[in-house]
């Protein structure tokens, strides 16, 4: 058993977890001034103001936080960690003016991070990846969903579903590590259309991992001259014969009813959104599906934002993700990404905390935590400021305090 007393804040956003995510109200972040909690290696056993701190557990040894916030866990429920090479060229260009084609052109694009993937021995992958999972975790991320993708071929793609499953072992007791199975990311050019490279790489290759137990949930980028709504169902259909969750990255091109699709199948998340149709946002305000929104992308690429008023306003459960890659996204930092995007989102400071605690944490089918009540998980990140509004306030300042060796805490060790 351990106890943590004395917060100047304890962030429990238990009202946001009663209300699900949705329409929370700035009070729902649910802020206990100085705070304590006792909990063990499965649960949170209490939690409350320190001066009603209970008879039973005042002879376990406590430490104590004066000064300090405690939160759950953030999440960065969307990242492709797991790639080789970099796009920098690709980003001056296009900040000297050059569109899409003309980059793909000059040999940019997913094709060219799939050949710096490709170029990399397994060994180098994971190494690489254990160093950008690291620097994640340093900013108080504790959850970290990875996608395959970028192999785009049977045996890469094999290889990096396993490197991921290497991950989640070498960072078991400190980072969670989430195991997305993409690799209906792109098509490459030596096939004649995405169901030729559904049926030769996609599904066998799904066929081939599923039975090991190795991968969480099962994503496609379901959009215009990617995969169509024929593929999506296609691997949906083949994820349930396993047993695996769906995700989907939809809507961001044009309105393709991604979203409606992905929660007719009950997806644990669909991503991106930022042309989704009123349709579409009132079926995921009346599913359990997470709308997850990728704002570094739009940063990124200087392409307009999600609505995210429409989405929040209609009862959706909105997620941020950092969209961590190569070419679209390439910043690690999903408490900046969400900090900057907050006032353009119009989102208040409890839709904000959610979108990368409790409801990111659900987008990963991680319904025990996101929250500090008694009888969820204790992941926790904590912050050596003396309020909460002191974190989004510093843009791109690392607050998190780090001092405490505890298996629960995003410590950034």
């Amino acid at each position: 058993m351990k106890t943590w007393r004395n917060f100047s804040q304890l962030v429990t956003m238990e009202n946001a977890w009663k209300k699900d995510g949705r329409n929370l109200d700035p009070a729902d972040l649910s802020i206990i001034k100085n705070g304590s909690i006792v909990f063990d290696d499965e649960k949170i056993h209490w939690v409350g103001p320190d001066c009603d701190f209970p008879t039973e557990y005042r002879e376990v040894k406590a430490e104590y936080f004066r000064k300090k916030v405690l939160i759950p866990e953030m999440v960065d429920c969307h990242t492709h960690v797991v790639f080789g090479g970099d796009r920098a060229q690709e980003y001056s260009m296009r900040l000297n003016g050059a569109d899409y084609e003309q980059i793909a052109i000059a040999g940019g694009g997913i094709l060219n991070s799939m050949n710096g993937t490709n170029d990399k021995s397994k060994d180098e992958l994971f190494n690489e990846s254990v160093e950008k999972i690291k620097r994640i975790h340093s900013y108080g991320v504790g959850t970290v969903e990875v996608k395959s993708g970028y192999g785009l071929n049977f045996d890469k793609e094999h290889e990096i579903s396993h490197v991921i499953h290497d991950l989640k072992k070498h960072f078991e007791g400190r980072v969670q590590i989430k195991n997305t199975f993409m690799a209906a990311h792109a098509v490459p050019a030596e096939y004649k259309s995405s169901s030729e490279f559904m049926e030769e790489v996609v599904i066998p290759l799904l066929e081939r991992l599923a039975p090991k137990k190795i991968i969480d949930a099962v994503d496609i980028f379901h959009e215009r001259n990617y995969f169509d709504e024929k593929d999506t169902e296609l691997i949906f259909e083949k994820a349930k014969e396993f047993n695996i969750p769906v995700k989907s990255h939809a809507d961001e091109f044009a309105d393709n009813k991604g979203a409606i699709l992905a929660t007719k199948y009950g997806a644990l998340s669909t991503d991106h959104l930022l042309m989704t149709g009123d349709d579409g946002i009132k079926a995921l305000a009346e599913s359990n599906t997470v709308a997850t929104l990728l704002p570094g992308t739009g940063f990124f690429l200087g392409k307009p934002q999600a609505n995210a008023r429409k989405f929040l306003d209609a009862g959706c459960k909105v997620a941020i993700g950092s969209d961590y890659n190569p070419g679209s996204c390439h910043c690690d930092n999903v408490l900046l990404i969400a900090s900057i995007a907050a006032p353009q989102y119009k989102m208040n400071i409890s839709e904000l905390w959610a979108s990368i605690t409790l409801n990111a944490a659900h987008a990963l089918n991680m319904k025990d935590q996101g929250a500090i009540t008694p009888g969820l998980k204790p992941r926790f990140t904590i912050f050596d400021v003396p309020t909460i509004d002191h974190v989004t306030y510093h843009w791109g300042r690392n607050l998190l305090f780090d001092e405490v060796p505890c298996d629960y805490l995003s410590s950034g060790r």
